[in-house]
């Protein structure tokens, strides 16, 4: 059985307490891990289209103040 699967029959086997404990770590974990993503990605430059994009459309009048 590969891992994945055994993670699932152990979560699976989890009562009602330790299901909804495993989910707030679980939650809170996939998202410090998307932050590290983005961080990442963004010190690579992998995000510099959006920034592009924003400023063409704002030069172009396309935006308003918020």
């Amino acid at each position: 059985m590969i891992q994945v699967e055994l993670l699932e029959q152990h979560i699976a086997e989890l009562d009602d307490a330790s299901f909804s404990k495993l989910r707030d770590w679980f939650i809170e974990f996939d998202q410090a891990r998307w932050d590290k993503k983005m961080e990442t990605d963004s010190n690579a430059g992998k995000l510099d289209f959006l920034i592009n994009a924003a400023l063409a459309e704002h030069e172009a009048g396309l935006t308003r103040d918020l």
